[in-house]
């Protein structure tokens, strides 16, 4: 698909790292070309847990070939331990993206959120309706961490992509679709 941007999301964990291809024309229509989760043992060394990862994140590389990647940003939690292992797995995603010539750039969760949904306070359950939606997907991507991955690559390919001319789209597809959706039920 020539005239479409491939892009990966990369949803960084170190337990379940979700992963998802889109392809996004010019028109901002979407396309599924993949999607799943990495995952690396709890009681395995860190050291082997950031390797899995990695093997995982390359395979996707591989056999997808996508032209950008998009990871989610980590943000700051209470628990210490999550933000440990979310930074560790961002690191490992940004690194192999530089490793393979790959774009990358890092999106905000309510960054995210408001690009699909049209709200940055979105549950996941609403997140995952809309990339169903977008992705017109017969039932909602699972888990949470795969669904979040391809909200991951639509944000970033809607907001930063040749259809938005590499700066911020004022409404996404999703948003539109979202509005409507919200006016109907108003009447």
């Amino acid at each position: 698909m020539a005239s479409a941007l491939r892009v990966l999301g990369i949803d960084p964990g170190l337990t379940r790292c979700g992963v998802g291809v889109v392809d996004v024309r010019a028109d901002r229509s979407a396309t599924l070309v993949h999607v799943g989760v990495v995952r690396s043992a709890t009681d395995a060394p860190i050291e082997q847990r950031l390797a899995s990862i990695a093997a995982g994140i390359r395979a996707v590389i591989a056999d997808h070939g996508p032209d950008v990647v998009a990871v989610e940003r980590v943000f700051a939690q209470q628990n210490r331990s999550t933000v440990m292992g979310t930074a560790q797995a961002s690191g490992i995603a940004l690194l192999l993206a530089a490793e393979h010539g790959l774009p990358a750039a890092t999106h905000t969760p309510s960054e995210v959120k408001a690009a699909i949904t049209g709200y940055g306070n979105a549950e996941k359950l609403q997140v995952q309706t809309m990339v169903a939606r977008v992705l017109r997907l017969d039932a909602l991507p699972q888990p949470a961490d795969a669904a979040d991955a391809l909200a991951l690559a639509l944000c970033h390919a809607w907001r930063r992509g040749p259809a938005a001319g590499g700066a911020v789209a004022a409404l996404t597809p999703a948003q539109r679709a979202w509005a409507a959706a919200e006016k109907a039920t108003r009447r």
